[in-house]
């Protein structure tokens, strides 16, 4: 176990704002030891990305970790040429390119559908008829797993990002991840047949053209259902949030003094959907003093560095017009988000412009309680519009 400055936090009101007790553990020390997550953190934005670079020591490559264990070693969980070959191989599903020819349209057309659908109500939860749609629509096509709902998506996306970030061991938890990735197998297994006979874009699709393992394509596409669902539409809705609370910012949108693309990375810098990434340590290191056996878990907490005041001007609040161009949101090392261009079109370039657009008047009606530390992002968010 590492020699690092003990730390210790409330689960629970960690869950539910883990912003104070982070600010207070880079004020303490660059590394500390929180015993209730059985792991060492690492606090400033530059040491995070310096280390995660350093794969030799900080290593993805996790035997026995929650992911690997319950989804089955995909590509973020390797390290090196290993993660590289996969990396390679899925490329022609995420690149930018198919991105701008392929996705954003589809991304256009379910949006809009959806918008016009709900219009005449002129009220909806944002988080779970908006964004979870939105999100579920995109991940069904990005996938090739398009025969099930959307809603589906949603659930099995939400059961393994539970077990994944279940560091208390709840059995319950577990057996729900396992029962969500269960489905998912069902579900690849249904669409092979027809994606060989009619290959597409799809990341299924790509997989079995480039002729991967049957466990490869398994949890590679599990990876993504589990990074492409809850994040955008957490980001979504937390970024419709924050425009509507901070209308000054938004107004400087709609006048063409700032743009869409900004409003989605200073969100994502401040309230980051993704807080950490764990790493084991391969090798014995020394860093800031304090000495990492190996084994040890560590987590680049990217949603600390994010809000590191000897790097940002204005750290804790939301503010679209100040540099983020520093911002690890989407890792700095060799795993760097491999769905950072479609997250950035179906957000920035997609759902938010279109949700002020075809809903005018859009407002708040109520509470909107956030949630996580791992993933966070609002969990109801009651709006109206004038129908």
């Amino acid at each position: 176990m590492s020699d690092a400055p003990v730390f210790h936090i409330d689960p629970a009101a960690f869950w539910k704002d883990p912003y104070p007790a982070l600010k207070q553990m880079r004020a303490t020390a660059p590394l500390v030891f929180v015993p209730e997550l059985g792991a060492t953190l690492l606090t400033r934005r530059d040491d995070i990305f310096e280390n995660e670079k350093k794969i030799e020591v900080f290593s993805s490559d996790q035997p026995d970790g929650l992911m690997t264990r319950l989804m089955g070693q995909n590509m973020m969980r390797k390290d090196g040429d290993a993660h590289a070959a996969e990396r390679r191989a899925i490329f022609p599903t995420i690149s930018p390119k198919t991105v701008r020819d392929v996705w954003k349209a589809q991304f256009e057309r379910f949006t809009s559908d959806l918008l016009t659908e709900l219009h005449p109500r002129g009220q909806a939860n944002m988080v779970t008829d908006i964004a979870m749609r939105i999100s579920g629509e995109a991940l069904k096509c990005i996938t090739g797993l398009t025969q099930i709902p959307w809603s589906e998506m949603d659930r099995v996306s939400q059961g393994m990002m539970d077990g994944i970030a279940n560091y208390a061991g709840d059995p319950e938890t577990e057996a729900r991840c396992t029962d969500c990735t269960t489905a998912i197998d069902r579900y690849i297994t249904e669409r092979m047949p027809d994606l060989a006979a009619a290959p597409d874009h799809s990341l299924l699709s790509v997989q079995m053209q480039a002729g991967m393992s049957d466990a490869q394509i398994r949890a590679n596409v599990k990876l993504a259902i589990s990074g492409g669902q809850n994040e955008p539409r957490d980001v979504i809705g937390g970024a419709v949030w924050a425009l509507l609370t901070h209308p000054d910012q938004l107004a400087m949108i709609r006048d063409g003094h700032a743009t869409w693309m900004q409003a989605f990375e200073e969100y994502t810098r401040w309230m980051a959907p993704i807080g950490m990434s764990p790493r084991r340590i391969a090798q014995r290191h020394t860093l800031h003093g304090v000495t990492l056996e190996p084994d040890d878990k560590v987590f680049l907490m990217f949603g600390l560095g994010n809000r590191d005041e000897t790097v940002f001007t204005r750290p804790d609040v939301f503010d679209i017009t100040q540099d983020c161009g520093p911002a690890i949101t989407f890792g700095a090392g060799p795993h760097f988000c491999a769905g950072a261009w479609a997250s950035r079109c179906l957000i920035a370039e997609v759902a938010l412009p279109m949700i002020f657009a075809q809903l005018p008047g859009l407002r708040l009606t109520g509470d909107t309680p956030f949630g996580g530390w791992a993933f966070r992002g609002p969990l109801k968010m009651p709006v109206a519009w004038d129908a």
